[in-house]
């Protein structure tokens, strides 16, 4: 409890920071907040993570196949699930296959995992979020978005990282400096955004909403579990994994749903449900992950 209560408390006080603002008519300017976040603040600590991390292929690897691999199995398992249901793979596959890594799995891998959880928790979520706005976004949007879809500043930030990390590069002080600047920023707006997004979408089909959480938060803990294992991760590496893969629906599937008329309020109660359920559920996977 020493460990969980230092970790948990500070990430959900400030989304529910974000989600008072909200609600009292303290509107942030999300279009400029989401804007900053996504091509300035995200990409800076990936790269700033990346880069001045000492260069462990194994680590980065090892990582990334097991990223890969859960999200190959959240996609079967959801799409067999969504089948058997009657319900729309389009609509609600992305959801089932990409966990909120990045405004909830980033903070709290830090918080219960320190530093080293955070570098680890930043190579899953570039993978997470590399195959989100690729795969992801064209079942979102039923047809191709390759060309879009690759722009994102996630591509070019990890590239870079792990470039520079690789050759040992070192960056000049002012640039570390800005970076830092940049990546102390990202994941308190992160935060506030998640607040400020839940306060604004409403839920609808409830028991739906409620169902598929249920598979999505499950079936991320047992992948997150099982791979762990054998990948043989321990330590901080073992608990930004378990974490990552047992996260809620990403925002970015609802502002997928937006943005292709993909029946976006049913996306948004499964953000809204899933996040809810995670308050409940994540204090329960650290106390198991973290003794």
């Amino acid at each position: 409890m020493s460990v969980i209560l230092p970790a948990i408390l500070p990430v959900f006080i400030m989304a529910l920071l974000g989600f008072a603002l909200a609600k009292s008519g303290r509107l942030m300017d999300g279009g400029t907040t989401a804007f900053l976040v996504a091509t300035v603040g995200t990409p800076a600590l990936v790269f700033s993570n990346l880069a001045t991390t000492p260069f462990n292929s194994g680590t980065l690897l090892s990582l990334a196949a097991a990223t890969v691999i859960a999200i190959a199995f959240y996609l079967v398992v959801g799409a067999i699930a969504l089948k058997t249901s009657g319900l729309k793979l389009r609509t609600y596959l992305p959801s089932l296959a990409f966990p909120n890594a990045g405004n909830l799995g980033l903070p709290l891998a830090l918080y219960a995992a320190g530093q080293e959880g955070l570098n680890d928790a930043i190579i899953i979520f570039a993978v997470t979020s590399i195959i989100n706005m690729t795969a992801g976004q064209v079942i979102a949007a039923g047809k191709g978005k390759w060309a879009r879809a690759l722009r994102s500043p996630i591509i070019p930030a990890v590239a870079l990282g792990v470039i520079c990390a690789y050759f040992g590069v070192t960056l000049p002080l002012w640039l570390t400096n800005t970076l830092s600047l940049l990546s102390g920023l990202t994941i308190p707006l992160m935060l506030l955004m998640l607040g400020t997004s839940l306060a604004k979408i409403q839920v609808t089909g409830f028991p739906r909403a409620a169902a598929l959480s249920v598979l999505r938060i499950s079936m991320g803990a047992v992948a997150g579990f099982v791979l762990a294992s054998a990948f043989g991760f321990v330590g901080p590496e073992r608990v930004a994994f378990v974490v990552q893969c047992a996260m809620p629906v990403a925002v970015y599937n609802y502002l997928f749903a937006q943005m292709y008329d993909n029946d976006p309020e049913d996306v948004a109660s499964l953000v809204i449900v899933s996040t809810v359920l995670a308050v409940v559920t994540t204090p329960i996977l650290l106390a198991v992950l973290v003794p």
